[in-house]
């Protein structure tokens, strides 16, 4: 289903923006930004003080000049999954076992959560019962994004207890990788790429054409991702203004 565009008209009546109306931590967001006026920056600036805007390099750039903050630098990545059909089967490392993303979101927190400690960039400063109440339980339901699919796995040790997990949701029918995590604690270097070529060979089992994600500039796992076939396709910011 197609998402209803909003205008944000300048001073004298003539749309800047069109953009798609969503919420962020609370605030009002609007993502899918497309410039179609004369002088969007002055009029974004001017009249979404409080909201989150994502946009692409340039004019975040425009937006951060006139005292935005800057919340996410971020590549948008795709992969065509064309050749994985050609791939040996990813298996999982001894002593740990993959799995269907299928566990309560109270089993999956503690990879999540330590996935992203303090100081890196997608770390979350939500409390437990907020994360889960308002990002992991609503992501694993469908309801954030879209409907999870099925190729979206776990990993688990001997003890069952999840230790790092690729989700992918249905977006707008584009086939969205929202999460990648590994638990750095007792988890072998490799894991999370090799549960990673697990997905995808999933995906292009199940008639997937590509995979999508969002990955952030200061990500230090951003150098994995090239290496299971993604490519760069966009660039963008967050700002908050």
């Amino acid at each position: 289903m197609q998402q209803e565009r909003h205008f944000l008209e300048n001073e004298q009546g003539v749309p800047e923006i069109s953009y798609v109306h969503g919420e962020r931590d609370g605030r009002p967001w609007a993502h899918k930004v497309e410039i179609i006026g004369p002088r969007p920056a002055a009029t974004v600036a001017a009249k979404m003080r409080g909201w989150y805007v994502t946009v692409s390099e340039d004019f975040g750039a425009e937006l951060t000049a006139r005292g935005a903050r800057l919340i996410r630098h971020a590549h948008v990545i795709s992969c065509d999954l064309g050749a994985a059909a050609a791939w040996p089967p990813a298996t999982a490392p001894e002593g740990f076992r993959f799995t269907p993303c299928d566990r309560a979101p109270e089993e999956v927190l503690p990879a999540w959560r330590n996935a992203f400690p303090p100081g890196h960039p997608d770390h979350s400063p939500r409390t437990d019962e907020e994360v889960l109440r308002e990002e992991l339980a609503p992501l694993l339901r469908g309801e954030l994004i879209g409907p999870l699919l099925p190729c979206s796995s776990l990993a688990v040790d001997l003890t069952d207890r999840v230790v790092a997990g690729v989700v992918v949701n249905d977006w707008d029918g584009l086939s969205w990788v929202a999460n990648a995590f590994r638990h750095p604690a007792g988890t072998p270097r490799g894991l999370g790429l090799t549960l990673f070529r697990h997905v995808i060979q999933k995906a292009a089992a199940d008639g997937l054409e590509s995979l999508t994600a969002v990955v952030s500039q200061a990500n230090p796992a951003r150098h994995i991702w090239p290496r299971i076939g993604f490519r760069t396709t966009e660039t963008s910011m967050t700002v908050l203004l």
